[in-house]
């Protein structure tokens, strides 16, 4: 364990940034509520449910709840919407997609504050779902034609056979998407699926859903109809699996456990699914690192939206012979974090999004320094700033036995390893269920590639955090193990929402006995011809 007296662990807390003087009850008013809650389908049998602000832990909203009738009615709606669509050229429906790219980016400032009022996160950090939800508008905007395109593939014989591989539309996704990252995850996911010209049936986490929501009123305004987006709200174990049941395919991100259950509901009524679900992402920083980006790049890795990102950082494993060089430049940096709950830019760290991902936080600290752990930064909750304020915090000394070491604490914390050699960096990496991100810092490129090779994770990022993988959006994303199944982004990305099939067409001669051969001469005169056409080096 590092001497604590080479780490710069104050005792002070982090600072507070500046307040914006906005408030979230006048950023979100109940003027705005009210129009956007009119797109959820919902007939009101349901009670409806208060939402909380993280950042004041006051009332927000009050919203209709969905019932399973209420979502099969928005799958009828949208059924019967999707042909329509589907018959247009995929150039058209591209064309609204690069509409919304641009609405976006022009009115974020709306979305940014809704963010926040739902998220607690900061705004910086509600501006990483901006931009990741233009990139995937532009990309498939740019590129859904060329994705979606018949291909000519290999015929069964050569000049005779003509075949092409088509790709069709599933029909009606359903999609169910987390309050982490109310809009990237839902928009970035349903972009693609309609440029494949299917309709999506969308349950957003209901502590989330105006932004979803919002995102659905502007992709309107961008040209989509109106029937083509559908959005429920209510409880995930009474409405999620009505989303389930009447899809035709399911894109689900959030918990691991979760998802085995959608991934078995989904699998019954043999339809596909891709899930995004649960890290315990690894960094590792070599001997030959730059430690001041190193440091600077780890904090962005650890306490983004406060840890509660997918591919955000949970264990840190460093080289012993800088471990104590970085780790006094790491928590220097991280104690250094400005937290706030301003409606602004500036404060650098956000809230926890409830009260149950503060207990969780909580109890990781609480548990593993009772049983040894060293608090390097961090390490108490900050009530005076919010209800669900927690410092970003460091752990050394953690051990096998701490839920902090294997759980996924999805919060604002950190564990710090030390090791000798990659062999040994690397087989502690990949020792875990889950394989979704993770980050490697060196000066040699070639060996950090090398080394990236060799980490059982669906996304690798060397010298950076996440964000140059995630942004990569030509690239596939997603997880190996307890983390996930299928991609999102690239061609995967939208092709998940295809179906594919194959029109050959054959000229000339059957494949069959003709022009006089009886069953010996074809077979006869068939095995010569694959000898031949594997001689000439056809495929």
């Amino acid at each position: 364990m590092t001497d604590i007296s080479a780490v710069s662990r104050g005792t002070g807390r982090n600072p507070v940034a500046p307040g914006a003087g906005r408030t979230v009850a006048s950023a979100v008013p109940q003027s705005l509520i009210a129009r956007l809650v009119r797109g959820v389908t919902a007939t009101g049998a349901a009670e409806p449910a208060t939402t909380l602000a993280p950042l004041t832990g006051e009332p927000l909203a009050e919203l209709p709840q969905s019932t399973p009738d209420d979502v099969a009615t928005a799958f009828e709606l949208a059924r019967r919407a999707q042909p329509a669509w589907a018959a247009l050229p995929v150039k058209r429906r591209a064309a609204v997609l690069l509409r919304f790219h641009d609405l976006l980016l022009k009115r974020q400032d709306e979305v940014l504050d809704l963010i926040q009022a739902e998220t607690g996160k900061s705004r910086l950090h509600a501006f990483e779902e901006v931009l990741g939800a233009a990139l995937a508008a532009r990309h498939y905007g740019r590129a859904a034609a060329g994705y979606l395109k018949d291909r000519r593939r290999g015929g069964a014989i050569p000049v005779l056979t003509h075949t092409l591989e088509g790709r069709r539309p599933k029909g009606v996704i359903g999609q169910i998407s987390p309050w982490n990252y109310p809009l990237e995850l839902s928009v970035s996911d349903a972009l693609p699926a309609f440029a494949a010209g299917n309709a999506v049936v969308n349950k957003p986490d209901t502590q989330t859903a105006l932004t979803a929501l919002w995102a659905r009123e502007l992709l309107v305004e961008a040209g989509l109809p109106a029937d083509l987006w559908q959005i429920v709200i209510g409880d995930g174990p009474v409405v999620g699996p009505a989303v389930v049941e009447h899809a035709d395919y399911v894109s689900f991100t959030g918990s691991t456990r979760t998802g085995r259950d959608v991934a078995q509901r989904a699998a019954a009524r043999l339809v596909g699914a891709s899930l995004e679900l649960g890290g315990k992402n690894v960094l590792l920083v070599l001997a030959d690192a730059d430690l001041d980006k190193a440091a600077e790049g780890a904090v962005r890795a650890c306490f983004s939206s406060a840890g509660q990102l997918c591919i955000s950082i949970e264990r840190l494993f460093v080289h012993r012979s800088v471990a104590d060089a970085f780790l006094a430049k790491f928590a220097a940096r991280t104690g250094a974090l400005r937290l706030g709950g301003g409606l602004a830019y500036g404060a650098e760290m956000g809230s926890l999004v409830s009260d149950r991902q503060l207990e969780t936080v909580t109890r990781h600290v609480e548990e593993a320094v009772k049983a040894g752990a060293t608090v390097l930064a961090g390490g108490q909750a900050r009530p005076e700033i919010g209800p669900l304020f927690y410092e970003p915090t460091i752990l050394d000394g953690v051990t096998p036995e701490m839920a902090v070491c294997t759980e996924e604490t999805f919060g604002p914390v950190v564990s710090i390893y030390r090791f000798d050699t990659e062999e040994e960096a690397v087989t502690a990496a990949n020792s875990t269920p889950y394989g979704l991100n993770s980050s490697v810092w060196t000066k040699d490129l070639r060996r950090g590639r090398a080394v990236a090779a060799r980490l059982h994770t669906g996304t690798v990022n060397v010298n950076e955090a996440y964000a140059a993988a995630y942004g990569s959006v030509a690239s596939p994303m997603g997880g190996m193990g307890d983390s996930g199944l299928g991609r999102r982004h690239g061609a995967e990305g939208i092709l998940r929402f295809t179906e594919a099939q194959t029109i050959a067409t054959q000229r000339v001669l059957p494949i069959a006995p003709s022009f006089g051969l009886d069953d010996e001469k074809f077979a006869a005169l068939f095995t010569k011809s694959l000898r031949a056409l594997k001689a000439l080096g056809f495929k």
